[in-house]
């Protein structure tokens, strides 16, 4: 069984940095994509930023220059450097994996949340 364990969330003023972590765990044989998604109170949720196995990324524009996302496959994570932090990046952060485990094809996987906080 696959489960995506986020950690790193928390409180942070405005101008300040955090670093979400997401480790992947389980049968996994493969990791394809694997990337950052945000809700905000009463909205869908939305992409942040992505990253390929390759190591090509996409992000929001609203993070560009701001977030870096990258990842270990070695330990099966992806992290999110956060930056510069506005209090509109305030919302609930989750992360997402499209694994190939023991269970046959590829399913993509949501951790279980952290949220973000940020103060002005």
């Amino acid at each position: 069984q696959v489960r995506l364990v986020e950690s790193g969330g928390g409180l942070v003023q405005a101008g300040g940095s955090l670093r979400l972590s997401c480790a992947a765990s389980g049968s996994i044989f493969s990791i394809n994509t694997m990337g950052w998604y945000r809700q905000f109170p009463g909205k869908q949720r939305e992409l942040a930023a992505s990253i390929t196995g390759g190591g090509n990324t996409n992000y929001a524009d609203s993070v560009k220059g701001r977030f870096t996302i990258s990842r270990d496959n070695a330990k099966n994570t992806v992290y999110l450097q956060m930056s510069n932090l506005k209090p509109e990046d305030t919302a609930v952060y989750y992360c997402k994996a499209n694994i190939r485990s023991s269970r046959p094809g590829w399913y993509d996987y949501w951790g279980q949340g952290t949220q973000v906080t940020v103060s002005s």
